[in-house]
């Protein structure tokens, strides 16, 4: 018998079998994960304290737009691979609403100026205007409303060239208010964000606003062009071919959290005819996989100027990973690169450091959750150590990077004199690592101001040398240690290290004193010998001059 079947006996005592469909879920499912979520949203928590407490109002707004994203990210998976009573939908809905709602939590209240809905203008030196609508708590705009907010756009002789439609959502009435207006626009228009523009609206409806919206637009000479957090997939995407495909000067655009599978990838790469003037390209948050990740390697590697690239949470794996890693070696003047939460491995890590070598303006790094492992993160580490000179963030959490990789990383960093952000958590660097990594911390880097170490197994004499380290720099501002294994005399300790600047100290109460291989007197007896070791091992350390 499946999962969705069960047995069941009638009236003249029949066994007889009958299913039951797990997906889709019912309205008042949806709205009672709604109302769970904004309960969660608003209760206090590590989260809370570190990033600060959402309104009852601000939370389900979000876990509203959670939801559906949830959903129609489940809902593709259960067309696309259909498994019966619908289980594994079930699981992705759960799941992928579970991740969403951690993003929030972690990216906190967003302060408003005002809650009633306003138009921002924000005029250039050059008189051109800004139209913004995105303020105040998000709302469904009908034809009546959509007629009274766009008159400013309905002046003659105006000079709005950005219009930003974001945290509104349209419906066919309004859509086709909005149509002949955005047409009158079209020889004005350099920047358009449409993100978040159709949230609650059912799939064929949305589908249509958005075909109105794209013949409304099409032919505009855009240079921006942001359509996230609209759960486009396949279907989105060529619902904007009108658009896409009339875009020959495209500077920035913005795909995060759409749904963007390996057919919508594809789609992406079909319809954009040029992409030699794009800068900034950003995926974040998306079901690639490796075949999208192949397909979005193509525009990529037909970017020679991108400075931007974001393609973290995509769920790509080592052979997406290797395609993307070849693509980037031909954009020699990228200065950010976001590849976080993939499933690289080691042999996508390998390939990366290959482009890396030819990365001199990177500013910007993120690495964490790769599963580069040490033999990755040594062969990221060195090519670095021949690049990005001007590096100032670098973020490798997340990598189960042992003391084994260190002597390479701590080389990177010494390197590195312009680093302000160091992100190492969640690795095994222990209390060797994290003394390696001071000691390179200690000459120079003036202008540091982030180090963040948490769950790495440190004990009290690492946390102590880090810190002694990182208070002494002019502008640092957090050394985040929690979730380690430090003694309660450690962190009383670190408190007294940090008297003077208290707020430099991260939170430490999910901190495990008990969690320590050492007592405290066989600790603090090995101390000195465990530093004089370390420094030996420095003496041997060689950084690699810049080519």
């Amino acid at each position: 018998m499946s999962s969705g079947q069960y047995l069941h006996m009638d009236s003249t005592n029949q066994v007889r079998s009958f299913s039951i469909k797990l997906w889709p879920p019912s309205h008042s499912t949806r709205l009672l994960l709604v109302e769970r979520m904004t309960k969660n949203l608003t209760t206090p928590s590590i989260f809370s304290r570190k990033y600060g407490l959402l309104t009852k109002e601000e939370a389900e707004e979000d876990a509203k737009q959670i939801e559906s994203l949830a959903f129609a990210f489940a809902n593709q998976h259960h067309e696309k691979e259909p498994d019966g009573d619908g289980s594994s939908a079930v699981q992705l809905y759960a799941k992928e609403s579970s991740k969403l709602m951690l993003e929030v939590l972690k990216r906190g209240p967003i302060i408003k100026e005002a809650e009633e809905v306003m138009i921002a203008e924000k005029v250039k030196a050059s008189g051109d205007i800004i139209f913004d609508i995105s303020g105040g708590r998000r709302a469904f705009i009908d034809a009546e409303e959509a007629e009274e907010l766009l008159k400013p756009l309905r002046q003659p002789g105006n000079k709005y060239y950005k219009i930003c439609f974001s945290n509104r959502s349209f419906g066919l009435d309004a859509a086709h208010v909005v149509e002949p207006i955005l047409s009158s626009l079209r020889a004005q228009l350099t920047e358009v964000d449409l993100s978040d523009f159709i949230a609650g609206r059912p799939e064929d409806e949305a589908i249509e606003v958005m075909n109105i919206f794209s013949s409304a637009l099409e032919g505009c000479e855009l240079r921006y062009l942001n359509l996230s957090n609209n759960a486009l997939g396949e279907k989105g995407i060529r619902a904007f071919e009108a658009l896409l495909r009339s875009q020959n000067n495209l500077e920035e655009l913005y795909l995060m959290n759409d749904g963007i599978s390996e057919e919508a990838a594809r789609a992406v790469c079909e319809l954009i005819p040029s992409s030699k003037k794009l800068r900034i390209l950003q995926f974040h948050n998306n079901m690639t996989g490796d075949e999208g990740a192949i397909a979005i390697s193509e525009l990529v590697e037909q970017s020679p100027l991108l400075e931007d690239f974001r393609c973290s949470s995509t769920r790509v794996d080592s052979e997406g990973g290797v395609a993307l890693a070849n693509a980037l070696g031909k954009c020699s003047h990228l200065k950010k690169l976001d590849l976080r939460d993939n499933m690289f491995g080691v042999e996508a890590g390998i390939a990366l450091s290959k482009a890396l070598l030819g990365f001199s303006d990177l500013t910007e790094i993120y690495l964490s959750y790769l599963n580069l492992e040490d033999e990755g993160s040594k062969t990221l580490a060195n090519a670095l150590i021949k690049s990005a000179p001007s590096l100032e963030v670098l973020d490798m959490a997340g990598n189960d990077i042992t003391i084994k990789a260190v002597p390479d990383l701590a080389a990177c960093i010494a390197a590195k004199q312009f680093l302000t952000k160091l992100n190492l958590a969640e690795n095994e660097l222990k209390d060797d690592g994290t003394i390696l990594i001071a000691k390179v911390l200690e000459e120079g880097h003036g202008q540091l101001s982030e180090v963040d170490l948490s769950a790495n197994g440190i004990r009290r004499a690492g946390a102590r040398v880090l810190a002694q380290v990182v208070v002494q720099k002019p502008g640092f501002k957090l050394l985040n240690l929690n979730s380690n294994f430090i003694s309660d005399e450690g962190v009383d300790e670190l408190k007294e290290i940090f008297k003077r600047a208290p707020d430099m100290l991260g939170p430490l109460d999910e901190n495990d004193p008990e969690g320590e291989d050492l007592d405290e007197e066989d600790e603090e007896e090995g101390a000195a010998d465990h530093e004089d070791e370390l420094e030996s091992k420095l003496k041997n350390l060689k950084i690699k001059p810049e080519e």
